[in-house]
């Protein structure tokens, strides 16, 4: 494979926009000529300069106007435009692309993913609160333009890879890790300081997800998106514990068959599959699955009682309207501060 690919990449500072550009980088044999259009970000201006030059970005963008004259300094001679705040950062996601990755955390990346979808752009959606809290509309949109909307997150990017026929769909189930306090006692929990909240088991992550996660909450928020993206009502979708991480989605159908997609816990693998889709392309780098080695696999349900999250979104999902954005953001608010150490782990979800 040969065919160029452009590719906007909407927060790639964080864990996800790294990753991306990390993939992009590759050029392996047989994979696509991935090029960057549009690379943004809030504050990390130096991050944002020395991956914009390595990448050859067309333009960067920084959210905080503030940044703007240091981000010129910073790219003065590369020919790589510059620009500043948040609507210029609308303005890049509408820039002719072949996909756009949108992962910018939390509600802030909705703007400018709504944008990118209104003029027919892909998305390479890795914003579950965008898709959370506006889900019909950019559902809506993408039909109005055409606009592809491809997973990233590693549950949803699963079930879009073994999803051969949705009309006989009996069931999704979304695997869960578990966390960090997956074995812990309500009173460890209870005590649960910031860092061990986001030392994920797993997976390498930023914060705000991390702190999900270790709540649940991110599987919450993951029901509500798969509700959404693959218009499955919440009955009809299982939360399932799985501490390896291997399994990372299975699609149940009503001839009793169960197709799972498995693969190591690397987020390159799902944003590979987003930027070359319809087709794949080889990352020879990345450490192989080996089920010998791995030796087993284990599942259980989630215990409602010690993370109340994943049932808050339940609820909010059946309720419908504005329930989802109001969960999003008091959720929003809860772990920015339990990260400031405002408030105890616990208080999370009663928030």
């Amino acid at each position: 494979m040969s065919d160029q690919v452009r590719v906007s990449v909407l927060g790639a500072t964080g864990s996800v926009g790294v990753s991306t550009l990390d993939v992009m980088a590759g050029g392996a044999p047989g994979a696509p000529d991935l090029r960057a259009v549009a690379l943004t970000a809030h504050t990390n201006v130096e991050a944002l300069a020395k991956s914009a030059i390595k990448a050859r970005a067309e333009l960067a963008v920084i959210a905080d106007e503030t940044l703007y004259g240091a981000l010129k300094s910073l790219l003065a001679g590369s020919g790589v435009e510059v620009a500043a705040g948040q609507q210029a950062i609308v303005d890049a996601a509408s820039r002719p692309a072949d996909v756009v990755v949108a992962a910018i955390v939390g509600i802030a990346g909705l703007p400018a993913t709504l944008s990118a979808i209104q003029h027919g752009n892909n998305i390479a959606l890795a914003n579950k609160e965008s898709m959370v809290c506006a889900g019909p509309l950019l559902r809506a949109e993408a039909a109005r333009t055409g606009a592809k909307l491809l997973p990233i997150d590693s549950e949803h990017n699963a079930i879009f890879q073994v999803l051969d026929r949705p009309e006989r769909v009996e069931k999704l189930i979304l695997t869960a890790s578990g966390g960090p306090f997956r074995s812990a006692s309500m009173s460890e929990m209870a005590a649960a300081t910031p860092e061990q909240a986001i030392a994920h088991p797993n997976w390498t992550m930023g914060a705000k997800i991390s702190v999900d996660c270790a709540t649940m909450m991110n599987k919450g928020l993951e029901l509500l998106e798969a509700a959404y993206l693959f218009d499955v009502p919440e009955s009809r979708i299982d939360v399932l514990v799985h501490p390896q991480s291997i399994i990372h989605s299975l699609v149940s159908y009503d001839d009793g068959s169960v197709l799972a997609q498995l693969g190591m816990p690397d987020m390159r693998i799902p944003i590979s599959y987003a930027l070359a889709w319809p087709n794949r392309m080889p990352l020879p780098g990345l450490q192989r699955l080996d089920l010998a080695k791995i030796g087993r696999l284990d599942f259980m349900a989630p215990d409602p009682q010690r993370f109340p999250a994943l049932g808050l979104a339940r609820r909010a999902v059946s309720a419908g309207g504005g329930a989802p954005i109001v969960l999003n953001g008091a959720n929003e608010i809860a772990v920015a501060a339990f990260l400031q150490r405002r408030i105890g782990f616990l208080t999370i979800a009663q928030a």
